[in-house]
């Protein structure tokens, strides 16, 4: 749902997230602003209740409140209410991009996960290096990080492109 039905349902005291975050964000009536809840390790201020009007991050904020994939926070999806937040494959590109690690939830391998990878380079049969360079993707491929070990150029599956239960991984 749009911002605006986000901000209804906070005023009737449902707390509201998008689906990838741990917290979520909440109306407070006495101050009469949007409080937002997360882990204190999330935070940049190390706080984990924070004041919408505090943000540091006020691009980051604005996109979110642009944002049209908001959802009420239950206790199935938000890690601080004891839940795991879920999300497409999308937003695991994204959040790859941004240098964090993704996979399906119901992956069960240890530590099995997929990331980007950046200055990917060879050894030739000749014994020099070669950077992967390529037009339009530059130096960068989805790595696999499995039980036995990376594989470089991971192609998803129709699965798992259309799934919604990717996480973060540790």
């Amino acid at each position: 749902m749009k911002f605006t039905e986000a901000l209804k349902n906070m005023k009737k005291g449902i707390p509201m997230k998008l689906p990838s975050w741990g917290g979520y964000w909440y109306w407070d009536p006495e101050k009469e602003t949007i409080m937002m809840k997360c882990r204190a390790v999330d935070s940049d201020t190390g706080k984990d209740l924070l004041d919408i009007r505090e943000t540091q991050r006020v691009e980051y904020t604005l996109t979110n409140v642009l944002s049209d994939e908001w959802i009420p926070a239950t206790e199935e999806n938000t890690t601080i209410l004891g839940g795991t937040p879920t999300f497409s494959f999308g937003d695991a590109i994204k959040y790859m991009k941004r240098g964090l690690k993704v996979k399906r939830q119901g992956w069960n391998g240890k530590n099995q996960h997929i990331e980007l990878a950046r200055n990917i380079s060879y050894v030739t049969s000749d014994g020099s290096v070669q950077n992967c360079e390529h037009e339009a993707i530059g130096n960068m491929a989805i790595a696999f990080v499995g039980t036995s070990g990376v594989q470089m150029g991971w192609l998803a599956s129709q699965a798992d492109m259309l799934a919604e239960d990717w996480i973060f991984a540790e």
